[in-house]
């Protein structure tokens, strides 16, 4: 081990990976740049814009502001862990039948906490959506198409568990 650096590991998208990096390196950076996952993008390296969401443990975090080794041994997924281009998360399909994405930049993040939210709450109501996106900035102006995504997916995993059950 090297000074300031450390070994450890991370389960991300189901596999286990091992890490010895700079203490100060971000999640996000590490997700990036080590593993090569491009869901979660850099918009503002300050956690304010959501771009860069991830879900630690099924919790929504800001990656850019989470010191990677602050997470070691906890489950990460980031969007490519949510579903395949052949068999999307409901979430992401609704996202595509809504056609909620412009520039896709924030994309991301609207996801990613979607996920969460309908995790902890499978029927919200709009003030609720609003209130769990509101730190999550889009400057398309896709705010309606993303508002009837997320009631898109709550529909869709709604009748995914009801399908299993």
């Amino acid at each position: 081990m090297t000074a300031g650096h450390g070994t450890f590991a991370l389960h991300i998208n189901g596999s286990t990976r091992q890490f010895d990096t700079p203490r100060e390196t971000s999640l996000l950076h590490l997700l990036r740049n080590d593993c090569g996952l491009n869901g979660p993008k850099y918009g503002c390296g300050l956690g304010q814009c959501g771009s860069c969401t991830v879900l630690v443990d099924g919790v929504a975090a800001r990656s850019c502001v989470v010191p990677a080794h602050g997470v070691a041994g906890r489950h990460i997924t980031t969007l490519e862990g949510l579903g395949t281009r052949e068999a999307p998360h409901p979430v992401q399909q609704a996202f595509i039948d809504a056609q909620a994405a412009q520039c896709g930049y924030c994309l991301n993040g609207m996801v990613m906490a979607t996920v969460a939210l309908l995790a902890r709450v499978p029927h919200p109501t709009d003030a609720q959506v609003r209130a769990e996106l509101s730190h999550n900035l889009c400057r398309c102006g896709t705010h309606l198409e993303i508002l009837d995504a997320v009631q898109r997916a709550a529909r869709l995993c709604t009748a995914g568990a009801e399908g299993r059950h």
